[in-house]
């Protein structure tokens, strides 16, 4: 097993995770609207594809495992996508300095990667993707004792995972209910099972064909005069110039023969020369075609380039551009700063109103990467960062920003935008970074958060049947009750959420509601509580969730 087989087989599984992805996560149980495990696993994988694309195929095992782990690092989305970056951060771990790997290897990797993932894991839980690659890296270990084939290694390890991931539904009893297996597992084991038929021999998976656009949209990337959606026919751009035979023969023939083996055909001639370009599948047909005619100069040499990998280099510098477009790196020059994952307008002018330096724009259905908020951290001017990621499937990938960055990074756990809002309220400038994080986490703590929003698809949870498009009133994060009328749901899960204890509700409403239905509930709401209790409205703009509800 080699850096290019290595390569390879990454690069598949890649692929072939994102052809699954929806499959995945339909066996989420929860039916809300989020940022499914499938596609958070495969945008960390498509991070990781394309740094790939672009190293050269004589790289070492230890460099792939490398490359694609940094790539998947920074590109991790939701918990899931930060659980596999890690495995692969330990993988890469134990290949570091390997030219080729044998099937210890495979088995000492697998270990440094399950147990860099369980120590990430505050209350690591079996039945999971923990479950999936600890059973998978233990066979492993148990066959290379008896094994040195690396493949062999890894047939195994996908064997025991499958059965790992069968045993899922039984071991946690929501899945058990819901009739389904972990979606992290099972998308761990399309990973490794599109590596294993790599290695194995079959072709590498290609991404499906995308239909030639008839115009772009607006977000299309160019750079200078590269069409970036270009088509690339022939692989490689091949460039020569020989100097003539005394007999040489009319270069017209040349350019008639390159047209037959490739497009772009370029022949030009003068009494001494040919200067040829071509782009070809067979540039060896070319260099062996010219040779009839004359013979190489040594300057300049000929050059023989893979196009695809230049386009897919320029596909990732351009990306990189547009991402980067936003965030402009900051010297510390402040004491305190503060970054928020926030989508919604509203939400956004809040936070900044608030004291917040950089929102990162992300949440429940679209979760930013590390990468992302690592450039919001190094965009904010303080050397004490506070990083409020407002969702529990955005709060790992904000740690593992916490070793990237080059000024101190403080991520707070909160799970909801109120809490983020709670948060950002208490901060005291006169306090230091500890005691501020104290106080921020105790005022954050006291927050309780509803949310409504709608069933995205159909599903059984508890022996309930929920339709798609139902209501979904979501107390604290675990389903409440569904409803049909939408104020009605709001109104009921606000009256849940209040108790004795709490002096403020405010009702933030998201896009998808109008000012005029927006209204009518806080009216109702006001006349209910406005005696005991300070009621607010609030135009978040928020999209997913029609109406997030604070108590405090």
């Amino acid at each position: 097993m080699n850096g290019k087989l290595l390569k390879a087989a990454l690069c598949s599984a890649a692929v072939t995770i994102e052809k699954n992805r929806k499959a995945i996560d339909e066996l989420n149980v929860y039916p809300v609207p989020d940022g499914d495990t499938g596609t958070n696993m495969s945008m960390t994988m498509t991070a990781a594809r394309r740094e790939l694309l672009v190293m050269s195929d004589s790289a070492s095992a230890g460099e792939v495992a490398e490359k694609a782990a940094g790539a998947m690092l920074r590109g991790a989305r939701g918990n899931s996508g930060v659980i596999l970056s890690l495995l692969f951060r330990g993988f890469a771990k134990g290949l570091a300095g390997k030219e080729e790997v044998q099937g210890q290897d495979v088995a000492n990797a697998l270990e440094i990667g399950v147990q860099a993932a369980y120590k990430a894991v505050m209350k690591p839980t079996e039945g999971t993707i923990l479950t999936v690659a600890r059973m998978g890296a233990q066979a492993a270990q148990f066959t290379a004792r008896e094994n040195s084939d690396p493949i062999a290694v890894f047939e195994e390890t996908c064997k025991a995972a499958a059965e790992a991931l069968a045993q899922t539904t039984e071991m946690l009893p929501i899945l058990k209910k819901a009739g389904v297996v972990d979606a992290g597992g099972k998308g761990l084991l399309t990973i490794w099972e599109a590596m294993l038929a790599v290695f194995h021999g079959q072709a590498p998976a290609e991404p499906e064909e995308t239909p030639v656009q008839t115009r772009k949209s607006p977000d299309t990337i160019a750079i200078g005069r590269v069409d970036l959606e270009e088509e690339i026919t022939y692989t490689y751009c091949t460039e020569f110039i020989l100097e003539k035979k005394k007999d040489c023969p009319d270069p017209f023939k040349l350019r008639a023969y390159l047209e037959t083996i490739g497009d772009c055909v370029v022949v030009v001639d003068d009494d001494e020369i040919i200067k040829v370009h071509v782009h070809t599948d067979n540039p060896g047909l070319a260099l062996q075609k010219a040779l009839e005619f004359g013979q190489f100069i040594n300057e300049p040499k000929p050059k023989v380039e893979n196009m695809r990998i230049q386009h897919a280099g320029r596909v990732r510098e351009a990306q990189n551009a547009a991402e980067n477009a936003d965030y402009v790196k900051a010297e510390p020059e402040n004491k305190y700063g503060f970054v928020a994952v926030a989508a919604g307008a509203g939400l956004e002018n809040m936070f900044r109103e608030i004291g917040v330096d950089c929102v990162v724009r992300g949440g429940q259905t679209m979760n930013p990467s590390t990468d992302d908020i690592l450039k919001a951290i190094h965009a904010t001017p303080a050397k004490n960062v506070f990083v409020l990621p407002n969702n529990k499937n955005i709060i790992m990938a904000a740690e593992q920003a916490v070793s990237l960055a080059d000024r101190n990074v403080i991520v707070l756990s909160t799970r909801t935008i109120p809490q983020g809002i709670s948060a950002m309220l208490s901060f005291d400038d006169s306090l230091d970074v500890e005691e501020n994080r104290k106080a921020m986490t105790k005022a954050f703590e006291r927050v309780s958060t509803g949310q409504v929003t709608f069933a995205a698809r159909d599903s059984e949870l508890d022996g309930h049947k929920i339709r798609k498009g139902e209501v979904l009133a979501l107390d604290n994060g675990k389903l409440a009750f569904t409803e049909k009328d939408l104020n009605k749901a709001a109104y009921k899960l606000a009256k849940k959420l209040v108790t004795g204890e709490t002096s403020f509700l405010t009702l933030t409403y998201g896009e998808d509601v109008t000012e005029e239905t927006a209204e009518e509930l806080f009216e109702k709401l006001q006349s209910k509580f406005g005696d005991k209790l300070e009621v607010m409205l609030v135009n978040g703009g928020q999209p997913v969730y029609y109406y997030m509800i604070a108590a405090e």
